[in-house]
């Protein structure tokens, strides 16, 4: 099979979506599919991926979110998708670049996969453009209804987008690297950094992208109410001056981005993760955190009770309550015996997410797509 994937985020981006195609590409490529990825152009991104080379797009940064790079049509991306000559082309989150791949694929009557992965016009209201709320929905809506099968990486998400009038829409399930992140990687030395020289006390880890929706400042309200209980912040965002200097007089340590087997061990230096975010379509954190063997305590919402079971692999809390969510972590680091059941509970659940079945029911799609 060949697929040609037009995304508006890849290397060296770091997020949920890019990590989901990272290992997508992988299995397929595992399979003996072949790829074309096209992609905006950063700086310093890689010119080739697992051995394929990556179409990059001149792009422009997002003024509220520089890090966002946003590649206006390019007549480039026809030229190299006619030269690749796919059996399909999988748009990714489409909203700028993937609208051009939505136009050729339509263009060049391939069929066409749309995957939504991130809510752009609810986070566009935390960015000064609520006003452009409408607009985007129905941008949104016309991309997709353009494609014959339309992804979503939740239950909730796929009510959302079949109330938004989007056709076609299909689950497909999220996966984990249980071998990377695995209980296992514990490191002494990475405790001692994240706990700013204080292992022996209750080490609450975040990991994700620091913006203004991931409502992250509500954990300084655990960090006073709960004795000997520190914070480490993983990650990098536009709000991380704003929050550095919220945290300042907290036990926090803002560690920065981390990759790899360094971000593997943070997680399972941590005694358990807390997700405050309510604007997800799913939080892969929460996943990778599960499968390091920690008890997640999330703000509760259309998502999260997706992946985590409440009782079994960690807590949800009732979101803008301080009360409610200072409770939650108590019940998790309060007891030795029921953080110690929270964490097998939670590390059974992410064996159970595996990238080889969420390819498979990737690849099943695709060819009920190309039957079309």
């Amino acid at each position: 099979m060949r697929i040609a994937f037009v995304t508006e985020s890849f290397l060296p981006a770091t997020d949920g979506v890019v990590t989901r195609l990272r290992h997508t590409l992988d299995e397929l490529s595992g399979l003996g599919d072949e790829f074309l990825i096209v992609a905006p152009k950063y700086g310093e991104g890689p010119a080739s991926y697992g051995g394929t080379h990556i179409h990059r797009v001149p792009a422009v940064p997002f003024p509220p979110y520089p890090q966002i790079k946003m590649a206006p049509p390019n007549p480039s991306v026809g030229r190299a998708l006619r030269h690749f000559r796919p059996d399909l082309v999988h748009v990714v989150n489409p909203f700028v670049l993937g609208a051009t791949g939505v136009f050729y694929a339509r263009r060049m009557k391939v069929p066409l996969v749309a995957s939504y992965h991130t809510n752009v016009t609810v986070y566009a209201q935390f960015y000064g453009l609520g006003f452009l709320d409408g607009l985007g929905r129905r941008w949104v809506r016309t991309l997709h209804n353009r494609a014959r099968i339309n992804l979503c990486t939740s239950e909730a998400t796929q009510d959302y987008l079949r109330g938004q009038r989007i056709r076609g829409v299909r689950f497909w399930p999220q996966g984990v690297d249980a071998t990377r992140f695995h209980p296992d990687k514990f490191s002494k030395d990475l405790r001692v950094r994240l706990s700013n020289g204080r292992p022996g006390e209750r080490l609450l880890i975040y990991v994700g992208r620091l913006g203004h929706e991931k409502n992250i400042a509500q954990l300084k309200k655990v960090l006073q109410e709960v004795p000997g209980t520190r914070l480490a912040i993983v990650g990098d965002g536009p709000a991380r001056g704003k929050l550095e200097r919220e945290f300042q007089e907290t036990p926090t340590v803002f560690a920065g981005m981390m990759q790899g087997e360094e971000l593997a061990e943070a997680y399972a230096s941590a005694d358990a993760f807390v997700f405050p975010s309510t604007t997800e379509t799913l939080g892969l954190a929460m996943i990778e955190a599960l499968a390091s063997g920690l008890p997640v305590i999330a703000a509760r919402g259309e998502a999260t009770h997706e992946v985590v079971s409440e009782g079994e692999s960690g807590f949800l809390y009732e979101p803008g309550s301080d009360e409610s969510l200072v409770l939650a972590v108590r019940r998790v680091l309060g007891d030795e015996d029921t953080r110690s059941r929270l964490s097998h509970g939670a590390r059974a659940a992410a064996e159970a997410r595996t990238w080889k079945a969420s390819t498979a029911a990737l690849r099943g799609y695709y060819r009920e797509a190309m039957v079309g």
